[in-house]
């Protein structure tokens, strides 16, 4: 890592909750903690098989958190069986990692949030900065023995947002912060450049959004978060955010939009911030709901 790279500690960049970041080397120093479950989860599918953290286990956004017959999560007993057979107890502290900038790593955090689980972390930097210390890897499949944890009701309320919410919101002129692309944002794109066509008949956005990709908040060279004060630059003084204000973020499927809605939530400490994971694919759908285009 070069000077002009170096990584400022977690507990130096002003962030709300700290806590909830940990580093690389943290992670390192916890390969074989039986307390610590370090959890890969990718927007690559075949990544992990590739080679990930040892003892790292993984967690699919597709066959794992989703219900293969309903558009929505799984339900409190399937994820309870699902996080039990990754080792997971009671105590377990779980780290999330992956490609992409965390943005998958985020995802699985936010799922989880929906079900009260709070003793979640995200490795800082992910998968590309663990590879870039040249830290090591495998392809073994690690064998903890089963987990005992205790999941509660999942909690559709605080932090996610329906349709209906978003289309109240927007008439009342509420903060939306669109994290997709610009050229997704303008209509020009229906998709991100390399995924085909994923459903969405209509471009454009929310009326009201605000275009902030999730990405900018992120480090391009580190592939660690910005400090809390080039974060309130982007969010706040930039685009005009305001921490007391009930903030909804969308994306395609609600999975960029997670990444931004952990910056907003943990990084920045705004309270109110729910992900509408619906986001375009529903939106740009659905007969009757307003788009807007520059």
């Amino acid at each position: 890592m070069t000077a002009d790279t170096a990584i400022v500690p977690i507990a130096e960049r002003g962030y709300a909750r700290p806590e909830v970041l940990v580093s690389t080397q943290w992670v390192a120093e916890h390969l074989t903690d039986p307390t610590v479950r370090v959890v890969e989860s990718d927007e690559d599918l075949l990544l992990y098989e590739t080679g990930h953290i040892p003892g790292a286990v993984k967690i699919d956004w597709i066959d794992d958190l989703n219900d293969p017959l309903v558009r929505d999560y799984l339900g409190q007993d399937k994820m309870q069986r699902l996080l039990r057979a990754r080792g997971i107890g009671q105590d377990t502290t779980v780290v999330f990692y992956g490609d992409r900038n965390n943005w998958w790593a985020c995802y699985a955090f936010w799922v989880l949030t929906l079900f009260g689980l709070g003793n979640l972390r995200i490795m800082d930097g992910g998968r590309a900065l663990w590879q870039k210390e040249g830290r090591p890897m495998t392809t073994d499949r690690p064998a903890w023995p089963e987990g005992n944890i205790a999941v509660g009701p999942r909690n559709d309320q605080a932090i996610r947002a329906f349709r209906d919410d978003v289309l109240v919101h927007a008439r009342m002129r509420g903060a939306l912060v669109d994290v997709r692309s610009p050229e997704e944002f303008r209509g020009e794109r229906l998709h991100m450049p390399e995924y085909p066509n994923e459903g969405a008949t209509r471009g454009g956005h929310i009326p009201g959004a605000r275009s902030i990709p999730w990405a900018r908040a992120v480090n391009p060279d580190t592939h660690t978060f910005l400090s809390a004060g080039e974060l309130r630059r982007i969010y706040q003084a930039e685009q005009g955010l305001k921490p007391e204000a009930e903030t909804v973020v969308y994306c395609r499927i609600g999975e960029r939009s997670s990444h931004t809605w952990f910056v907003l939530t943990y990084l920045l400490g705004f309270p109110r911030v729910r992900n509408y994971d619906g986001s375009w694919t529903e939106w740009g759908n659905a007969v009757g709901l307003p788009i807007e285009r520059p």
